[in-house]
């Protein structure tokens, strides 16, 4: 069984995000672990989405900045998204009322064999074809 992690933005956005020193300490330890034993993983799209929360919406890095945490998180596998992975999001957003893009995170952990979605976007504990979404935010999430 694959012990592998997806990581949606929010999660990689609160490792960089000095507003809430918890959530930071919590985001930073899970993608430090996950490059250490290689069970991360996340999307170019995640990655986009990253950078336009960081740079953009929020504002808590500048674009150089934002670019060279990109390169790091390069060390997490990345999964392209394609044709095919478009298609298997919207059959996820029939099938679980997803939002698209939310749709599309599951896809790319899918794709990935995934066994959790590391996010606070999605019902905490569900069962999405196989991914378990966590939220490692809440209280009895965090070891």
């Amino acid at each position: 069984m694959s012990d592998k992690r997806f990581f949606d933005t929010n999660i990689l956005f609160y490792a960089y995000d000095t507003s809430d020193p918890a959530k930071q300490a919590t985001a930073e330890a899970l993608v430090r672990q996950a490059a250490a034993d290689g069970s991360g993983v996340v999307s170019t799209q995640v990655l986009g989405e990253f950078f336009h929360a960081t740079v953009t919406r929020k504002a808590v890095l500048d674009s150089r900045e934002a670019e060279r945490a990109i390169r790091a998180l390069g060390c997490l596998q990345v999964v392209d998204i394609d044709l095919a992975l478009v298609e298997a999001a919207i059959g996820y957003h029939r099938q679980y009322q997803l939002r698209y893009w939310d749709a599309l995170v599951l896809a790319a952990a899918r794709r990935a064999v995934c066994i959790e979605l590391l996010t606070e976007d999605f019902n905490e504990g569900q069962d999405y074809d196989g991914v378990r979404a966590r939220n490692p935010f809440r209280a009895s999430a965090v070891p």
